[in-house]
């Protein structure tokens, strides 16, 4: 759905809706994280007076208590210049308990204090006392007085308890408020695949640079700026099919090749990460505590992966492009404007390349 009209330019809107078609496999309805059932997204976005913009976004793999309902996990690092809190746990025992949050870099305890928080407070876990609270970020510093540290605990419960399925708010909304993509207003993306009888979803938070590319073709924008390339990327990844946690980490691997097809190389002050997790009811770790019985796992074989991870290239580069093309321009912290990515001319050039219909 186009939206957010700008002056002289087309009304924002996904890339689909300008006729962009990343990949070759089809995307799901919604062409987002939540076509993979189960997936709920909430944010809190934070625009208050002339410093503070800034956010929380949440991702929880299932409705449930997942403390108690574990699914299966795997993390990927693409550079580690980043601050992803529970990793270590995740790439132990390859498993989540909590939701994913995202926030921005100084705001990581205050994540981790809301989700463990919220975590503690799920019926039928009174007797919890130790709680690996994954927690993601990026650097907004530049449209947000980070130093501020306006999120608080709250307000990562409230991203949590709203979160719903459904189409998901892009651009500069939740944790993407204050987020800069190749020198261009960034921001949370979405898109996903359908490859053969499973989804592949994915979910990002762009605060990256390099040089802009999409289907192919590197864009040349006369008024482009000229970022630095350093900056940070957190990609979320769900999926439906019966993954083990190793096999996870390999479709999280994965995902850094969307990156590299927009332009983006992993720069060596960028902390990019990838977190990728399965829904399948038949992978779930139920809590030993309440189903003594340990039930049959499922697990797709090695041969039947490769679509799945063609499918996390497609939905992670088109994520990207979402977060840009949705996202419009943001002033903030100390007069600095960020400026939405120009549409028009951006079309222009991908007519030119017969990315588009002319």
């Amino acid at each position: 759905m186009l939206r957010v009209m700008t002056q002289g330019e087309p009304a924002r809107g996904r890339v689909r809706d300008f006729a962009i078609r990343p990949g070759q496999l089809p995307c799901g309805p919604l062409n987002a994280i939540t076509d993979v059932t189960g997936v709920l997204v909430g944010h809190v976005t934070l625009i208050e007076g002339e410093d503070t913009r800034t956010g929380v976004t949440a991702v929880r793999p299932h409705s449930g208590n997942l403390y108690q309902d574990r699914v299966p996990a795997g993390v990927s690092v693409g550079n580690g210049f980043g601050k992803l809190a529970g990793v270590t746990q995740v790439q132990e025992l390859g498993e989540l308990e909590t939701p994913v949050v995202l926030t921005n870099t100084l705001c990581v305890s205050r994540g981790l204090d809301g989700l463990i928080d919220w975590t503690l407070h799920q019926p039928g876990n009174e007797t919890v006392r130790s709680v690996n609270a994954v927690v993601g970020e990026t650097n907004d510093g530049l449209l947000n007085d980070i130093r501020s540290r306006a999120v608080t605990p709250g307000h990562v419960l409230s991203a949590l308890e709203n979160a719903v399925s459904g189409p998901v708010p892009e651009g500069a909304v939740g944790a993407g408020t204050g987020t800069v993509a190749f020198g261009w207003k960034g921001g949370i993306g979405t898109s996903s695949r359908r490859a053969g009888e499973w989804t592949v979803g994915v979910l990002v938070q762009s605060n990256y640079g390099g040089q802009l590319t999409v289907c192919g073709v590197p864009l040349d924008l006369a008024a482009a700026p000229s970022p630095a390339p350093d900056g940070s990327v957190m990609i979320l990844v769900a999926t439906d099919a019966p993954l083990s946690d190793r096999n996870l980490t390999r479709l999280a691997r994965r995902a850094f090749l969307g990156i590299a097809r927009t332009g983006g190389f992993l720069a060596n002050g960028s902390g990019d990460y990838a977190v990728a997790f399965s829904t399948h009811p038949q992978v779930r770790r139920t809590s030993m505590h309440r189903n003594p019985q340990a039930p049959p796992v499922a697990d797709l074989a090695n041969e039947l992966t490769s679509p799945l991870f063609q499918a996390v290239v497609e939905a992670t580069e088109e994520a990207v492009l979402n977060s840009l093309f949705m996202a419009s321009t943001v002033r903030g912290h100390a007069g600095r404007t960020v400026e939405a990515l120009p549409l028009e001319p951006t079309l222009q050039q991908l007519r030119r390349a017969g990315v588009i219909p002319g």
